[in-house]
């Protein structure tokens, strides 16, 4: 009986830590667009030849400014890192006691001095590693300006989703841009995005595919020693 309830326990353990191992995926809506908060219009006054809901600014370009406007982010990243380290480390140490004497002479033993010592110590260490990275991500996703601040800069993000035959993905990105190096078809380029956050990933089977589990992940941090 208790050897059922043992293997019942097991099974169950198991069973949630295969549970656990595929990672919930980022849901749509984290980056929301901003929609303006516009201040009521009073009423137009009776016969009044102008209508502000029917203005036209005749001296300003297309160019976002406004809370709610959109502007357009040309992704053009590129990264690459690289790191080598070598370490070489050793150390010697030899020590040698002379035989010491005894009523004004040496101790022997089969005309030998058996009192006299020497022993030498030796460490060495040597250690290598290198590491390489680069990335690549290029595209356009159109973003809203959720706030104008101070200094006049704009706070903008956004997100798009691709929803695929295999999952799922999508690229989110939020920062801050300065109007005047927004070009005049309103865009510009990541690099231009002050304090940029931009995530690229997907959710379904191809990226769980290539993200290990739980336990992997477990075993991997503490194992090999």
């Amino acid at each position: 009986m208790a050897s059922c309830i043992a293997r019942s326990a097991v099974a169950a353990a198991l069973l949630a830590l295969a549970a656990c191992s595929s990672v919930v995926g980022q849901q749509p809506g984290a980056y929301p667009a901003t929609i303006p908060q516009e201040p009521a219009l009073p009423p137009p006054e009776s016969g009044a030849v102008y209508r502000p809901t029917t203005s036209i600014a005749l001296f300003e370009d297309n160019k976002a400014r406004r809370v709610g406007d959109t502007i357009t982010v040309r992704l053009a990243e590129r990264t690459q890192a690289s790191k080598s380290a070598s370490t070489d480390a050793s150390k010697e140490s030899k020590t040698d006691t002379g035989s010491p004497t005894l009523l004004g002479g040496p101790v022997t033993s089969n005309g030998k001095e058996i009192l006299s010592n020497s022993w030498e110590t030796d460490q060495e260490f040597t250690g290598q590693g290198s590491s390489s990275q680069s990335n690549r991500l290029d595209g356009n996703i159109t973003v809203t300006v959720a706030e104008v601040l101070p200094n006049g800069n704009l706070l903008v993000r956004g997100e798009k989703w691709l929803t695929l035959n295999q999952g799922e993905e999508y690229v989110q990105i939020s920062g801050i841009v300065r109007p005047a190096d927004i070009a005049v078809d309103n865009s510009i380029p990541s690099y231009k995005v002050a304090d940029a956050r931009i995530t690229y990933s997907g959710n379904g089977l191809v990226p769980d595919a290539n993200r290990p589990g739980l336990i992997t992940r477990f075993f991997m941090k503490f194992w090999p020693l």
